[in-house]
């Protein structure tokens, strides 16, 4: 027998293909967090929320809040689930402390 043959009927050489792609990563589900009217809790913290929590400015803060106030909730931002997680938390912790019910929820976009 050849060198060679010897080789390839050998049972400890073992050989591996390589994938021609790599696998492609799936973007993560987004979560939209919303924020829900209520009769109770001021529009003015409504406003500092958005903009201490969810980083958005005076102007755009106060048209979320105007949308919340008429039509039942706005959307204050969507997420990856951790964060978005996080906001409804620390939205939910400050209005807790101010005791005021303001409803924060996080739905799949």
């Amino acid at each position: 027998m050849s060198p060679k043959r010897q080789e390839e009927s050998d049972p400890g050489v073992v050989t591996k293909t390589r994938p021609k792609t790599k696998p492609k990563l799936a973007r993560p589900k987004l979560y939209k967090v919303l924020l829900h009217n209520d009769d109770y809790t001021p529009m003015e913290f409504v406003v500092l929320v958005l903009v201490q929590v969810f980083h958005k400015s005076e102007s755009d803060a106060a048209s979320i809040m105007l949308h919340a106030h008429t039509h039942g909730y706005a959307v204050a931002g969507v997420y990856t689930f951790e964060i978005a997680e996080t906001k409804v938390n620390e939205t939910t912790a400050l209005a807790s402390k101010a005791q005021f019910p303001l409803l924060c929820t996080l739905e799949p976009e």
